[in-house]
């Protein structure tokens, strides 16, 4: 009997969590030289596809960052450059990580077509062209999903 995660709906092959195969996915970062140039894509991804440990107000950034990356082409220096005030810690009102009555959400269950255990059953040699189309299929989700940043649950 397989598992699914609850998040995202990933089928858990072999027990393999979605977070398993997400910090297997940065140990090949580490491993082999140039894959960390997607690292951006892989965390964002991540984090969207498992919205709870994001706060709302985060994972409606998170959806608006992906769109830059995805969409007109940012790049991560540029996006840190023209959100460093905006983000700083000290300015901002919010906070990042969920906590108990402000937890991320779409509040329906989104169609993921590519998810963390996809990418990681594609091994370190497609990394970087499977990380973009994951990215690319999530930001094509978002997209279609009237108001799903502004759903939570608490």
């Amino acid at each position: 009997m397989s598992e699914h995660c609850p998040e995202c709906g990933a089928e858990w092959r072999a027990g393999e969590t979605c977070e398993a195969d997400f910090h297997l996915l940065l140990g090949w970062e580490s491993e082999y030289s140039g894959l960390g140039v997607v690292h951006h894509l892989t965390v964002l991804v991540f984090y969207l596809q498992h919205p709870s440990r994001y706060s709302p107000e985060a994972l409606a950034g998170a959806r608006a960052e992906l769109a830059g990356f995805v969409e007109r082409g940012e790049t991560p220096h540029e996006w840190r450059r023209r959100n460093r005030v905006k983000l700083s810690s000290s300015n901002r009102a919010w906070k990042i990580t969920a906590r108990p009555g402000a937890v991320g959400g779409y509040g329906r269950e989104m169609p993921w077509r590519l998810r963390t255990p996809d990418v990681a059953a594609g091994g370190p040699e497609h990394y970087i062209e499977n990380v973009r189309e994951w990215a690319r299929q999530a930001q094509a989700v978002l997209a279609a999903a009237p108001g799903g940043s502004e759903n939570h649950r608490e």
